[in-house]
């Protein structure tokens, strides 16, 4: 309910922000991943988060927020509760987290039904962008646009066979889905693995024996870590990777060394872009976080409380009209890091997507470099699925 005492000067002086319209503090939701399968990517996430939280004067809109963070270790069954705890008790204004597509289908429906506006900012699942799509959905990139770039990328290496891998879950399934989708040689093998493996002496035997030009690998955080470190020492640096950006991303980086060098992935951001929020944004977050490069997590989790600070802004402050909050995050009207785009009819971006290479920038650090935009103005596959009312 609005206080009276700030409507009627309001009314009267014409001066009041949209702070003054709210009571109560609006609350965001964050599921997190600081422990389980994805946690280095949830601490990347927790970094992003954070810096938008301090730059905004933890304020959305202007009006006083809370940024409820609880770490629910990569688990959709804990997901679920924390979903239903974030209603219930906390009744949050908005949700964001957690890094995982099968986290991210089990938090859905109940949020749907509740009507709290989930921006997604990692998981991209398929169900989403098409025939499960809901206007209270909104992604920050769908999962096999990543590896629709990055089959392009193939082709134009001259990559003829190919053996591909990732985990088996939803993201896994989608990623694949994706290369597939563009790439227009042999797949001369299609491994799936498990959710957070770390030995993988056995898929490795397997690309050995499939003799390939390249391989094609999703495997975020720990996985990648772990499984490029072995894939260099069984003797393989010479069969080239191309990769997502989660498999290639800072984390993996500097956890891997010099065999990432050269290493090509494709993403729809990279802290090169050139444009004043994103300049911003990655100059802050290295004075912040010790001199590091932010991850793509990282910039999505700051992108998202950018999209939601805009939206509550052209609301006035009031978010309990919830159409009216969908409304404006849908017109996508703020300074991204990734530059200007578009949210399709499915809320899924239509945005570039881009190559980039593993090099050292001019400081002697290993990080990724931008190289070419792949896709340009690139919408999902999924879109036409979408009946949202």
């Amino acid at each position: 309910m609005f206080k009276l005492k700030h409507a009627v000067l309001c009314a009267s002086l014409a001066l009041c922000g949209a702070a003054s319209y709210a009571a109560d503090p609006i609350k965001v939701g964050i599921a997190l991943d600081i422990s389980g399968p994805f946690a280095a990517l949830g601490a990347e996430a927790r970094d992003g988060f954070n810096l938008a939280i301090e730059q905004l004067g933890s304020k959305l809109g202007g009006v006083d927020a809370e940024f409820l963070q609880t770490d629910f270790a990569g688990n959709p069954e804990q997901v679920n509760q924390l979903v239903s705890r974030y209603i219930q008790r906390d009744k949050v204004d908005f949700f964001t987290g957690p890094i995982g597509s099968n986290a991210a289908l089990a938090a859905g429906p109940a949020l749907f039904a509740a009507k709290v506006p989930y921006l997604s900012n990692n998981p991209g699942p398929s169900q989403y962008a098409g025939k499960q799509c809901n206007a209270f959905f909104f992604g920050h990139y769908q999962n096999d646009t990543y590896d629709e770039a990055a089959g392009v990328v193939a082709n134009q290496a001259g990559y003829g066979n190919m053996v591909i891998l990732a985990p088996n879950y939803p993201a896994g399934r989608d990623h694949l889905g994706g290369f597939k989708r563009t790439y227009t040689g042999k797949v001369a093998d299609e491994i799936y693995t498990k959710v957070g493996q770390i030995d993988y002496a056995a898929e490795i035997a397997q690309i050995r024996a499939a003799k390939p030009d390249a391989v094609f690998i999703f495997l975020p955080g720990a996985m990648g870590i772990n499984f490029i470190k072995q894939y260099v020492a069984a003797g393989l640096k010479d069969v080239p990777l191309v990769a997502p950006g989660f498999s290639a991303d800072e984390d993996v980086i500097h956890a891997v060394g010099d065999s990432m060098l050269g290493l090509r992935n494709t993403a729809h951001w990279t802290h090169d872009l050139e444009n004043p929020a994103n300049e911003k944004f990655v100059d802050a977050f290295r004075k912040k976080y010790d001199g590091r490069y932010p991850s793509v997590y990282a910039a999505m989790a700051y992108d998202v409380l950018m999209a939601m600070n805009a939206a509550v802004e052209q609301v006035g402050g009031d978010v309990s009209d919830r159409e009216a909050v969908i409304a404006a995050l849908a017109k996508a009207e703020y300074d991204s890091v990734r530059g200007p785009f578009q949210y399709g009819a499915n809320h899924y971006p239509i945005q570039n997507y881009y190559l980039r290479v593993v090099e050292k920038d001019g400081s002697g650090r290993m990080t990724n470099i931008r190289k070419s935009t792949v896709l340009e103005n690139h919408q999902d596959a999924y879109v036409a699925e979408c009946q949202m009312s």
